[in-house]
């Protein structure tokens, strides 16, 4: 468990992540990063959480309209 503290930065408040945290998020500097609220509370995570169904539902458009992209791609 690593312990963060809450602080001032400009007219808002955050957090400072240690390096540990930072390097098990592989996180860095203007990265974007996720709270999700789930069963036990946030958690903080790197990855968009309905990313993968996004992807599903983009496929299926890829494949349906497959000829219309190569078409459009020329």
């Amino acid at each position: 468990m690593l312990k963060v503290k809450v602080t001032s930065i400009g007219n808002s408040m955050g957090i400072v992540l240690p390096k540990e945290a930072l390097t098990k998020l592989n996180a860095d500097k203007g990265d974007v990063l996720y709270l999700v609220d789930g069963p036990e509370g946030l958690t903080l995570t790197p990855y968009q959480q309905d990313f993968e169904s996004q992807m599903e539902a983009a496929e299926k458009v890829m494949k349906k309209y497959r000829n219309a992209l190569h078409e459009l791609a020329k």
